[in-house]
């Protein structure tokens, strides 16, 4: 029972619930959101230029996880197998079998035996067609995918941590450390970020890692101020006073009994500053100041589109990619802040009085 209790939602959290559950749009994006990001995860599984499994005079073989070299099937060369080579796949064949992804090209593998000149136009073997180089656009589209949420999803989680912990210190405290800091944010804040970026990309050799420090260290001002009020708010009430005066430490002071009222209204900024990552990162990739050049980027697909005009498959490709994720994450951030909007927490449970 004990283990029971402990997983049941509070009432507050289940009408917040059941608004979110009422919003049909943020509903249907939800659904839509986690399609295509459970899709995208496995992308090497869905579009890549290795086969999953190899079956080779008898053996078992697997070429997502080792190198094997093309003299493992009968080949001359030492090197590592090339296997949409048709000489590989013919040896292959003569003594067995292999399993390749629903799309048989990665994010850089180039086909050199297209039919007409790059960028081709969508065909039954690329459904989207390829770009300027010969890659496949789909297997592009999928794995920028998901390099842009995972790298917008980083983005979010290390602003909140800093910008959860900065705004919490000068609410509660307040006084000259809530003065001090506010005089530092306001000169951070001034600080033109996609300048910053462009400068800092021209210095060193830019990197997913590298590009979400830099955004990170801008991205966390946004929040600051929010949980500051909420901090402001909440350090005179009483069962904050009293906790003070029973002599528990300011760190579990802000920890139990401030901070999840602060999140609240966090939690309803989350989207936006993942839609705001993206942005940027498709910002910075269209001018070339983002990620390494060839990676599977939506902004190196749409520079592509307006380089190549007479394709218009990779522009219109990159802008419905781009509107669909972008709409998605905005209808479910604006789910999230109905959820736990006060004026709206309170319909469900008098609808249901009613009845």
């Amino acid at each position: 029972m004990a283990n029971i209790s402990f997983f049941r939602l509070s009432p507050l959290m289940r009408r917040r619930l059941a608004v979110f559950r009422g919003n049909r749009r943020a509903m249907v994006a939800s659904a839509l959101f986690l399609a295509l990001l459970l899709v995208t995860l496995p992308a090497e599984l869905i579009a890549n230029d290795t086969p999953l499994v190899v079956r080779f005079d008898g053996q078992w073989y697997w070429p997502l996880f080792v190198d094997y070299p093309e003299t493992a099937f009968g080949g001359f060369l030492p090197t590592t197998a090339f296997y949409s080579d048709p000489a590989v796949q013919a040896l292959i064949h003569a003594r067995g079998w292999l399993i390749q992804p629903p799309i048989p090209f990665s994010w850089q593998s180039i086909d050199m035996a297209l039919d007409t000149p790059a960028p081709s136009p969508p065909s039954l073997t690329h459904w989207l067609g390829t770009d300027d180089q010969g890659r496949d656009v789909l297997a592009r589209v999928i794995h920028g995918f998901r390099l842009s949420v995972l790298f917008a999803g980083l983005v979010t989680l290390g602003s909140v941590l800093i910008g959860v912990i900065v705004g919490a210190v000068q609410g509660y405290f307040g006084g000259r450390v809530d003065l001090v800091g506010q005089r530092v944010i306001e000169l951070w804040a001034g600080l033109p970020m996609l300048f910053i970026l462009i400068i800092l990309s021209s210095l060193v050799v830019p990197s997913v890692w590298w590009l979400a420090l830099i955004m990170i260290a801008f991205s966390w001002l946004g929040l600051v101020d929010i949980v500051r009020a909420e901090f402001l708010r909440a350090r005179n009430l009483d069962y904050v006073r009293a906790a003070r005066a029973m002599g528990l430490p300011a760190r579990l002071i802000m920890w139990r009994h401030v901070l999840p009222n602060a999140m609240v209204s966090t939690l309803t900024f989350l989207p936006f500053i993942f839609t705001g990552a993206i942005t940027t990162l498709t910002a910075l990739d269209f001018l070339g100041f983002g990620l390494p050049p060839g990676s599977p980027s939506l902004g190196e697909l749409v520079a592509q589109g307006k380089n190549n005009l007479q394709a218009p498959w990779l522009g219109l490709t990159a802008f419905m990619t781009l509107a669909v994720l972008l709409s998605l994450l905005i209808f479910i951030g604006e789910g999230l802040r109905d959820a736990f909007d006060p004026r709206h927490a309170v319909l469900p449970m008098k609808g249901r009085a009613s009845s």
